[in-house]
This record gives C-alpha cells, structure tokens and sequence, in this order.
C-alpha cells in the first residue's frame, strides 16, 4: 500500500516542525512506513528530493518558486500542487491541518482511484462557522493571502468532511459535533514518541511553562493577568509574539523578575523545559489536542487549562486542572498543584494506554488504513 502526505511537512520529519499538527503528520507517516508501507510526502518547501532514514521519500515541486509573485499561485502553483500529488499514484491521500488546497488532492485521489483521508488538527476543524469567526478569524487578521486562503477554506472544508472515505478526528467531542452535523469519523488519537523526550533533572521544579504562539488567539493576554495575579509563582514563556497584543504583553513581560522569556526554541529544547517544570499552563480557548499536553503527561506534568480539555481526558483522568475560564480559579491552581502527587503515575499510565507509539499502534494504524482500501471504492 502507497500513501501519500502533503504540506510544509519536511520540517516535522527532521525535528523542525512548523506546528503540533505537522508533528502529527510526521509521526503517522513514520508509523505506516514501520508497518512496511510505501510512504512519499510532497513538499512545497523544498528543493530537492530524499529518503529519510524511517524510508520515507520526501519530494520537492520542481518550479513551484517560478513566476511573478503575485499571481504564480494561480498560473502554476496550484496546477504543480495537482499534477505533483496525482503522479504519485498513491492508494490514500491523507491531508491534515486547514488549507483549501487540500481539495488538490482530494482531486488526484479520485483521478487516480484512491481513497481521501481527512484529518482535523483542531476544534475549529469542526465547530460552526460563528464560532471560527470569534476564535479564529475575529481573533487575529492577517494580510491578503491570509483573506483569500481563509474564505476559500470556508468552502472547502466543510465539502470535504462530508465527501471524504474517511474522516479522523482527534477526541470524541470533536466525533460527537460532527455526529450532530451527520457527519461519520473515527477517533484516532495523537501519537507520541517517548524515544523523543528528553531526561527529567534531578531537581525541585519550581516554573510554570507556556509554550506556544503569543497572540490573542492562544489567550496571551488572559495569561498575562494571570502572572500579574502571581508575583510569587516564577514562569518560562517559549514563543514569540504573532500579533500587536501579543508584542504589547512580551515587552512588558521584559521587566518582570519572575518571568523568563526564551523566544522560539528547537522541538527538543521546548520539551526539556516542559518536562522540568511544575505544570504547563494554557490559556487558548480553542485548541484540538496539543501536543504539549501529551509531553507534559508522559513525564507527569500536571496541565491547567484555563478553557480547553480535549475530550473531556483531564477531568476523566484527573491530569490537572480546567477552570472553564475563570481566571481566579487557575490562579487557585497554581497554588495547589503540588498537592498532586500521584500526577506521575496517572500522567504515564494514560499516555501508555492511549498515545504513545508501540507496536500496538502501529498495528492499529496499519488495520484501520488498509481496511480502508480494501473497502469498495465509490
């Protein structure tokens, strides 16, 4: 079986990833490559072609960077993107994380008799329009391309979740939204590589991290009055501002002696900091299922979220704490969750059950994709 991968993917793959959902892509790719599938992955970013050591062979589109900025979107990058992935021939396209151009490769799969896999890569993947519009569009505007990609996804994304083989979801609250929109998908839950995470020192931990985009779409500024509530408590803030708010709260933070500012750092330094602090916090109110969370867990990091708790796993398996956006709560928080001693155990024991990358999953993995090309093609 051939399955084919396309996006800013190559990053992931050599532990650059650009996001948590292109990190999930890379793992899924490794995973079906280790059950003795040919895997290909069509990027866009590079500029020539090769084989990674997991066997998986990365492909560059020749002239994708030709032509007059402006307009080489539509006199030939599209048409690149197309012929690019329909000369795989692949027997699954497999797409993931929101962009209009995915209908690209819905396309070459029917052209070439393949089955089309959807992936979300967030809540907003599946929630209705007006609340995009609050989380997403309203929370931060972006230039002309951001405008054009965005209305086009608009139309898009909701076509291919109903004319999709498949549909994968992260947890089951994105399962049951979409159930109520007549929508069928099955959960398959993010992937984590524990060969990938980093030595836990022996030391007390004393910060709290925040790792991720500092904008108004992450909740920056809800986290902002959280440190001001907490002079007591010492924080480390991995990530570089993305918008105006976002500036505003970094320059500020600048000046605060219990707050360390690290920028953008590698994947294996942001985990060495998640895994020796005293709990990850976030404050976005809308994620899908992070992978700082599954870091933070296999090393029995407490999380307090201030909104988010993906499928309900926080509540349910007693992982930290979701204060449904009452500020004063999290700051309660921070001041008890050293109370949580066994966070260690119940933090490993459901990442083991659910999430990390053995041979159970890969065997699950490599069922529920060849059970779908074995299925009658429509």
């Amino acid at each position: 079986m051939k399955v084919c991968f396309w996006g800013n993917i190559s990053g992931a793959i050599n532990d650059n990833p650009v996001g948590g959902g292109e990190v999930q892509i890379s793992l899924l790719a490794r995973t079906l490559a280790k059950a003795g599938h040919e895997v290909v992955v069509v990027d866009y970013t590079i500029s020539d072609d090769y084989v990674t050591s997991d066997g998986i062979k990365v492909f560059c589109i020749k002239g994708y960077n030709n032509g007059i900025r402006i307009i080489r979107t539509f006199t030939h990058r599209l048409k690149l993107i197309y012929s690019s992935l329909r000369d795989q021939k692949a027997d699954i396209y497999y797409c993931r994380v929101r962009d209009f151009r995915h209908i690209l490769a819905y396309w070459a799969a029917r052209k070439v008799n393949a089955k089309f896999i959807l992936g979300t890569a967030s809540d907003l993947d599946v929630v209705s329009f007006r609340i995009r519009l609050k989380y997403l569009y309203f929370a931060g505007l972006g230039g002309m391309w951001w405008f054009f990609s965005s209305f086009l996804s608009e139309l898009v994304y909701p076509w291919l979740l109903r004319n999709s083989d498949l549909v994968l979801v992260q947890h089951e609250g994105q399962k049951n939204i979409l159930l109520e929109k007549n929508v069928k998908s099955k959960v398959l839950k993010s992937l984590i590589d524990l060969k990938a995470m980093p030595v836990i020192l022996n030391c007390e931990k004393k910060d709290f991290s925040y790792v991720g985009a500092l904008d108004k779409r992450k909740g920056f500024a809800e986290f902002f009055q959280l440190i001001e509530k907490a002079p007591m408590h010492t924080f480390k803030i991995i990530g570089e501002p993305r918008d105006k708010l976002g500036q505003k709260y970094y320059d500020k933070l600048k000046s605060f002696s219990n707050v360390t500012l690290y920028g953008k750092l590698s994947h294996t330094d942001t985990l060495f900091h998640i895994v020796n602090s005293k709990a990850l916090i976030s404050t976005s109110p809308m994620e899908g299922f992070p992978n700082i969370f599954l870091e933070a867990w296999s090393s029995g990091i407490p999380v307090l979220s201030l909104f988010i708790d993906p499928g309900d796993i926080i509540e349910k398996e007693n992982l930290g704490v979701v204060t449904k956006g009452d500020t004063e709560k999290l700051f309660q928080a921070l001041n008890n969750v050293g109370n949580n001693t066994d966070i260690v155990n119940r933090g490993k024991s459901y990442i083991e059950r659910n999430h990390v990358l053995n041979e159970n999953k890969i065997k699950e993995i490599d069922k529920l994709f060849v059970d779908l090309v074995q299925r009658e093609q429509i």
